[in-house]
């Protein structure tokens, strides 16, 4: 019940980041993906400092065999960029950039009201069910190194 709870307001504070920095404003999104136009360059901000914590938080959990509450860690042994990762990533781009949104901001969004985010998420669930069942079929099977 511990570990729910600090899963809980570690994902809350994680939401008011998100609400704080402007994530899950569309049109800023779409303004900082908008280099040859009306570019809006803070987000570039939010990047950076999310990419320092992820590089300090990887280097120290490499270190680590349990979490902070005592559970077992798992970090991914795959790290190959693959036709998969780029499809992917590629798709994640695309939507990201023409909605102005990526998963975490959108449920954020939903949870404000957004009717924008609502369409995203339902689309975003049927496309996780869609690659659940058929998924398996466009992903060659991958192998740790």
């Amino acid at each position: 019940m511990t570990h729910r709870l600090i899963e809980f307001f570690v994902g809350l504070l994680f939401g008011f980041g998100l609400l704080l920095s402007g994530m899950t404003d569309p049109g800023k999104v779409i303004g900082f993906l908008d280099v040859f136009g009306n570019w809006d360059p803070s987000l570039a901000f939010v990047m950076a400092g999310a990419i320092a914590i992820g590089l300090f938080a990887f280097a120290l959990a490499k270190k680590k065999t349990s979490t902070f509450l005592g559970t077992e860690l798992h970090l991914p042994k795959y790290n190959k960029i693959d036709k998969p990762l780029l499809v992917g990533a590629l798709l994640f781009g695309a939507g990201w950039g023409l909605a102005g949104f990526c998963p975490g901001p959108a449920i954020v969004s939903l949870a404000s009201g957004q009717s924008k985010a609502a369409v995203f998420v339902i689309f975003m669930v049927f496309g996780m069910l869609l690659f659940d069942r058929f998924g398996q079929f466009f992903i060659e099977k991958r192998s740790n190194p």
